[in-house]
């Protein structure tokens, strides 16, 4: 333990964790350094890096405020902001750890740091959009460091689910997550450019969180963001390449009444003047109500497909698509 509770009457003050806290506050708001990997502000990132650094739990600060650090605890502490500010690393990568709510995942640069308005969703067992259909099957698509597969088959007990990522070392980074929560049995972690490795496949809910980001925002990302894989990031020429493929080939993966879920954060009035067909669901989130939208599978089939092919087809000409 890095601390103990503070003694009375010292000659000279001692570190506390409040004032830990707010060194460290200050510091980050000086740098000013760029958030959301996990944090969108400066009080929220020292408060993390502190109580991480000092191996105290996350989820209450008041009861240790006044408590005493060691000073092997500063200079752990120290050393995470340190490295913070001068690699402009995203905190999750330093402390090989993110949480979704209540979850913990381990993380490195192999991966995207784990941010999904979709676990929200998940934690309400995607209610009253579900309603009592059960879920057996399920699909997440662009799974990165597999988070979102792990909440899917701990919140829906009887899923098997299908996590797939094109890319390798993210997919060693979603196994280690999946081992830790022991679920070897129901989450399959495979290699698939998005929908080819799963020709035959059905699944009674899809989930993703693709690449959406432009190539003209790609090219203006904090440095922060360039730490992560370019290919979980970069969405093409307007952010929607890998949308239009999903839109297209959902419905030939999904059951009859299955639901397909996407994050593709605040871009609702782009998406809704690219596929003025779609009948969109947007559930509210913290972060709004555009920042995800669902699909029943009847909505994906005739004139959805019509809706999402000609801009496909427009994409097409302008340049190929990285997938992740």
């Amino acid at each position: 333990m890095s601390l103990q509770p503070r003694r009375k009457n010292t000659a000279a003050p001692p570190a506390t964790v409040k004032t830990l806290v707010d060194a460290v506050h200050s510091r980050l708001s000086r740098a000013r350094v760029a958030f959301g990997h996990g944090t969108t502000n400066a009080w929220d990132e020292a408060v993390y890096l502190v109580l991480h650094a000092l191996r105290l739990p996350l989820d209450d600060l008041a009861p240790v405020l006044e408590y005493e650090v060691s000073s092997v605890g500063r200079r752990r502490a120290l050393r995470l902001v340190d490295a913070r500010i001068r690699r402009r690393v995203p905190v999750a990568y330093l402390t090989r750890e993110a949480w979704l709510g209540d979850y913990r995942f381990y993380v490195d640069a192999r991966a995207l740091v784990p941010r999904s308005f979709i676990a929200e969703l998940l934690r309400e067992r995607l209610q009253p959009w579900l309603a009592r259909r059960r879920i057996l099957r399920a699909l997440d698509l662009c799974t990165g460091s597999g988070c979102l597969a792990v909440i899917l088959a701990t919140v829906f007990p009887s899923a098997y689910v299908d996590a797939v990522d094109i890319s390798r070392p993210a997919l060693a980074v979603a196994r280690r997550n999946v081992n830790a929560y022991r679920l070897q049995r129901r989450v399959h972690v495979l290699r698939s450019d998005m929908f080819s490795a799963l020709r035959g496949e059905r699944y009674d809910l899809i989930i993703a969180n693709p690449p959406y980001v432009s190539a003209n925002v790609m090219r203006k990302l904090p440095r922060e963001y360039r730490h992560e894989p370019r290919v979980a990031l970069a969405g093409g020429k307007d952010g929607f390449d890998l949308l239009r493929v999903i839109l297209r080939e959902s419905a030939q993966h999904l059951t009859a009444g299955g639901l397909l879920v996407v994050e593709v954060g605040h871009k609702r009035k782009q998406i809704e003047r690219l596929f003025p067909h779609l009948a969109f669901t947007w559930p509210q989130t913290s972060g709004g109500d555009d920042c995800v939208f669902m699909l029943e599978r009847g909505d994906l089939t005739g004139a959805a497909r019509a809706a999402t092919e000609a801009p496909l087809r427009a994409s097409r000409a302008g340049g190929g698509s990285r997938r992740r």
